[in-house]
């Protein structure tokens, strides 16, 4: 018989993980919610010249990542998602969202590239993707650096470095890129295949290579913001300001551009320590230009995605996350002929909002002790023939010594929350 298994890059998250993933929607959702930002939920399938048009010709994404086909219907060239921006603006576009001015929005789900396999690196992977709309002032910028502050330490993640830079905008950068060939001809013997490549198409990604053989030649190419002047300089310096007012600290990374054509001026990623080569764990920045592109107006706008599964790996290395499906009560019952009772008493706790798991089935009662023991729950429950007549329970609490005591059906909901710590 066929074993079937998940596809290479795709896979399952398992009950035993999802405590990490519950832990990270509830904090993103509180967090956000803080700051006023709107849910928008977005397809998973998109044109594939919206990512060509927004994310860049000359991007790993396009050349290589995308899992793109032909409809056999109407002969359209379609897309799944390897990143949220695009479709984000393309939502914002069609649906005219920013008609009563400037917008806050994010979404959340699965991305997919066909890229490389690696720890926290999956070709499904997820993103919670942050999104603003309409404002051209260095203010939001500062502002989603300080929500991505405020979340981390609300999910108790530490070792989490701001890297920062500013990449000007698109006629700052002709000249900037006209430094840039110049200084990489001169180094072309020691520029790598993807480098040589871009060249004279895109010179800023290879400031982005990881390549250690290119390093030293990259650290010292010129650096646009070594050379900025007048709006791109002051939104920048205004940005630092206000993250220095708001006392979270950064590091200027010269060459920090980001894999996306659409970006200008502010770029930033968080990095974290604790994650190998693989240390991001977020990044965005501001792309005032995208959306005039794409339609006739122009609307600046500021996002950021986060790598969710990258953040899952750091939940994993602490020990305050609790398991939300471990039960509270564990009700043990001697045999089929409670199980009516037993199913009351179920109903009655869960209706007063206590977790509750049931045994189910002829199991003996040391091994329904060592069930409720090894679920985590606080309290068994133990049902049977003369509880059942005299209409009570015997309760014994997993986590104290305290003799097990009878109680009265009417008294468990009182009895457990008493006893709940």
């Amino acid at each position: 018989m066929k074993k079937y298994q998940s596809i290479k890059g795709f896979y399952d998250v398992l009950p035993e993980q999802q405590k990490y993933w519950r832990f990270f929607y509830e904090k993103a959702y509180q967090i956000l919610d803080r700051y006023a930002y709107q849910e928008i939920k977005l397809p998973l399938v998109e044109s594939t010249d919206l990512y060509i048009h927004s994310v860049g010709q000359q991007t790993d994404i396009v050349e290589k990542e995308m899992y793109s086909w032909q409809d056999s219907l109407n002969q359209d060239r379609l897309t799944l998602r390897p990143e949220g921006t695009a479709g984000c603006v393309r939502a914002v576009i069609e649906n005219n969202l920013t008609y009563n001015g400037p917008i806050r929005l994010f979404y959340h789900g699965p991305m997919f590239r066909h890229e490389n396999v690696q720890k926290g690196r999956q070709r499904q992977f997820n993103q919670l993707g942050i999104e603003a709309f309409g404002f051209p002032e260095p203010l939001v910028d500062a502002e989603m650096i300080c929500l991505l502050h405020d979340f981390w330490k609300e999910l108790g993640l530490k070792n989490i470095e701001l890297h920062i830079n500013n990449i000007g905008d698109p006629n700052e950068r002709s000249e900037y890129r006209k430094q840039l060939i110049k200084y990489f001809e001169q180094h072309k013997d020691q520029l790598d295949e993807d480098a040589s490549r871009r060249l004279h198409s895109n010179p800023m990604r290879i400031l982005d290579s990881k390549n250690p053989k290119m390093q030293s030649i990259i650290d010292h190419a010129p650096k646009f913001v070594d050379g900025m002047s007048g709006a791109s300089k002051t939104h920048f310096e205004k940005v630092l300001g206000y993250l220095e007012q708001q006392n979270i600290p950064y590091t200027i990374n010269k060459n920090l551009v980001r894999g996306l054509d659409y970006y200008n001026r502010t770029v930033f990623e968080w990095v974290s320590n604790d994650l190998g080569s693989q240390g991001t764990v977020a990044g965005g920045g501001r792309y005032d230009y995208l959306i005039g592109s794409m339609c006739n107006t122009e609307i600046p706008a500021f996002g950021v995605g986060i790598g969710i599964e990258r953040i899952i790996l750091l939940l994993e290395q602490l020990d305050h996350v609790q398991n939300y499906s471990q039960p509270s009560v564990y009700l043990v019952n001697m045999g089929p002929s409670v199980d009516e009772f037993t199913l009351q008493v179920a109903n009655v706790l869960r209706n007063q909002g206590i977790s509750t798991s049931m045994n189910i089935g002829s199991t003996s009662f040391k091994s329904q002790l060592k069930k409720a023991d090894k679920s985590g729950a606080s309290f068994a429950i133990i049902i049977g023939d003369d509880e059942v007549k005299k209409k009570v329970v015997q309760i014994k609490l997993l986590r104290k010594t305290m003799d097990q005591q009878e109680v009265l059906l009417n008294n468990i909901v009182d009895f457990i929350k008493n006893n709940a710590h």
